[in-house]
């Protein structure tokens, strides 16, 4: 693809991404894509047929762009697995406490909002959190040795995920950061507990 296309097709892919967020799917309108991304609806036409084509992109950049745009900065310069996740965790709260806890998970936003997609959109949102999942799920693989045998790890990184969905959705809500943070200090025990059981084993 040219790079001049690339740039266009990435620009309203750009501007989707910000107002699935900001306004939600349903609330977007193409006109305000349209405006955001300044493009001529010929040229958005040209690579999305319909909204429905424009949302798989924009989930399909969010699964795409997890390293560079989530893990990446949240992991910058630490090296201890489970510090890792609690990292990730605090890159959440960033993005709460910077927008007057207005923030909302892109990807749990649009799954909460979409009540019954169709099967490819679906699909992507399943990507999204499982790309997730499994970033965490990794760190818990390096910390293997500091966790009591037999746990649960694919089960332990999807409950990291539960965790910080829910703490997103309760801070948003209540307009009140201690929401979250409440939540990740009850996940911070669990995990000293399952330290503290393993070094007791050992």
């Amino acid at each position: 693809m040219p790079a001049a296309a690339r740039d266009t097709r990435g620009k309203i892919v750009e501007a989707a991404m910000e107002l699935f967020w900001l306004k939600g799917y349903g609330s977007t309108s193409i006109a305000d894509i349209l405006s955001r991304s300044q493009v001529n609806s010929g040229s958005l036409y040209h690579y999305f047929p319909g909204k429905q084509d424009l949302l798989v992109a924009v989930l399909e950049a969010y699964r795409d762009g997890i390293g560079p745009m989530l893990l990446e900065p949240a992991w910058a310069g630490v090296d201890d697995p489970i510090d890792r996740v609690f990292a990730l965790l605090a890159k959440y709260r960033e993005l709460i406490v910077s927008t007057d806890c207005s923030y909302g998970c892109p990807i749990g936003s649009l799954a909460l909002e979409l009540h019954e997609p169709d099967l490819v959109v679906r699909e992507r949102l399943s990507e999204n959190f499982d790309g997730w999942v499994e970033a965490v799920r990794e760190c818990l693989e390096e910390a293997s040795d500091r966790l009591p045998r037999g746990v649960d790890l694919q089960a332990t990184a999807e409950f990291v995920l539960t965790v910080m969905e829910g703490a997103v959705m309760q801070a948003r809500t209540h307009r009140d950061v201690a929401y979250f943070d409440r939540a990740v200090a009850q996940l911070r025990s669990y995990f000293d507990m399952l330290t503290a059981r393993e070094a007791v084993g050992a």
